[in-house]
């Protein structure tokens, strides 16, 4: 996962998480100025205006690292961040069919229970998706520090070390026999050995 693909998908959780529970406590939590207002308060429009400009975003970001590093990481069993990014993921889908159809219901009692639902799975969401950051950023700092990590590039690097160590052995393999095929080994002290017995003959 790249720079750019990280900051966007914190930046945009960030914004969609505060304009989200600012509009959800504005409405349900605020009383209004007058008892005739339209809003509760005047910040209310505003902040969900910005929710469902960035609500997009955030699914935009989701789907750049949904091949290359959720799938992957899924399959791959790595352990580093594992708990938070599940729960991120799994979160992440009810999520957004919950802000889907708070946009479409229109019967209040099912308004209110899918309000109350997309809450809950938004603080869930997003919390998971600080603690995949605190995790990840961790791993980073103690491999710069030098220590090994866990686990690299998904899991591959166990096949890849194997690989590595077959290839040596062949090479090592093929040095040997080319230094001379034909020849068998002879033992340290055999050049005397010959020398001796040819003087005494």
């Amino acid at each position: 996962m790249s720079a750019f693909q990280r900051w966007l998908l914190y930046l945009s959780t960030l914004l969609t998480f505060v304009s989200g529970v600012a509009y959800f406590w504005m409405k349900h939590f605020v009383e209004p100025a007058e008892p005739w207002a339209v809003v509760n308060h005047p910040l209310q429009p505003w902040a969900l205006k910005a929710h469902i400009l960035a609500a997009p975003v955030m699914l935009f970001a989701f789907g750049l690292i949904a091949s290359q590093h959720i799938w992957r990481s899924l399959r791959s069993s790595l352990p580093t961040g594992r708990h938070s990014g599940c729960i991120a993921a799994y979160t992440f889908l009810p999520l957004v069919l919950t802000g889907y159809l708070i946009q479409v219901v229109t019967s209040e009692g099912v308004l209110a229970i899918l309000g109350w639902t997309h809450l809950g799975l938004g603080v869930l969401c997003a919390g998971a998706v600080l603690a995949h950051r605190q995790a990840l950023r961790g791993r980073r700092l103690r491999r710069r520090a030098g220590a090994l990590p866990v686990l690299k590039a998904e899991g591959r690097a166990p096949a890849l070390a194997t690989e590595h160590t077959r290839r040596s052995a062949r090479a090592d393999g093929a040095a040997g026999s080319t230094e001379n095929p034909r020849q068998p080994a002879v033992p340290a002290d055999g050049g005397s050995r010959a020398t001796s017995e040819a003087v005494t003959r």
